[in-house]
């Protein structure tokens, strides 16, 4: 299944106008677990730094601009630097939130392999882009020379325990799109400790409840609208029936902690300086 053409389908619907992106940032805050567990982690960090203040983020692989549209909305105080690699993505979300008038995020497109700003990011986001990257030593190197001192890299991406619903050998990935089916959690230590991180954590998202909600939110729509795109008109009446549910399933993965999951949180940080 290749799932970025029924994305870019979905975004040129919803980006036609301003209520309904806005309404598309909401669907997509509250169907996707990760965004539940990225929002969890990203306010536990704000709490923790005092986050009225002003802190330099890096949303590296910015996609559809939801992360830093709640980010900049949440935090006015945060100077954002959102990054995609896709120019269309990139001309779109800066339009938009030019029009909005939203002041402290900044998009560009670059290559996440090149991109460097050397000591200059105290927070690092990175949702559901490592998968996508061959050359993923190499950018996280970059984001630990982009990083000041004391900075945290947070990264959502699906593990080896079935992220991309691949379950046994030779099952295909169901996101065509990715380059690895996802890492497992020695593997994405080992590499951002190369990469000069000083301290990573891991934890499992996506167990059992969490992979139930994935199917029943994404997959199963996904797949419906990757036969005809005539289903789209019966996806409101789906999702009214079966909203309930997945809400209920992604609180219930959030607050539990997983012995394995589809999903990886990861946090690295690059200790202060002595």
């Amino acid at each position: 299944m290749h799932y970025d053409p029924i994305k870019q389908f979905l975004s040129k619907l919803f980006n036609r106008h301003a209520f309904t992106r806005k309404l598309f940032y909401f669907l997509l805050d509250v169907l996707l677990l990760r965004s539940w567990h990225v929002r969890k982690a990203l306010k536990k960090h704000r709490l923790s730094t005092k986050g009225n203040q002003e802190l330099h983020v890096l949303d590296a692989g910015s996609g559809l601009g939801q992360y830093s549209w709640r980010m900049a909305k949440k935090c006015p105080s945060w100077q954002i630097t959102a990054v995609d690699i896709k120019e269309d993505e990139v001309a779109s979300c800066s339009a938009f939130f030019k029009q909005q008038k939203v002041e402290n995020v900044h998009f560009m497109s670059a290559n996440l392999e090149d991109y460097v700003q050397p000591d200059s990011f105290d927070i690092i986001l990175s949702v559901d882009v490592m998968e996508h990257i061959e050359e993923d030593r190499q950018v996280f190197r970059n984001f630990f020379s982009s990083m000041k001192a004391g900075g945290m890299l947070l990264i959502s991406t699906p593990s080896d325990q079935g992220g991309s619903d691949v379950k046994d050998e030779g099952d295909q990935s169901f996101i065509g799109e990715h380059v690895r089916d996802g890492y497992s959690v020695e593997e994405i230590r080992a590499k951002l400790f190369d990469a000069g991180f000083n301290e990573v954590v891991t934890k499992y998202t996506y167990g059992k409840p969490g992979s139930m909600a994935w199917r029943i939110s994404m997959k199963y729509p996904v797949l419906m609208l990757g036969k005809s795109r005539a289903f789209l008109f019966l996806l409101p009446f789906y999702y009214v029936i079966v909203m309930p549910f997945v809400l209920l399933l992604n609180l219930w993965d959030v607050k539990k902690v997983h012995d394995k999951g589809t999903g990886l949180l990861v946090q690295a940080w690059k200790n202060p300086k002595v």
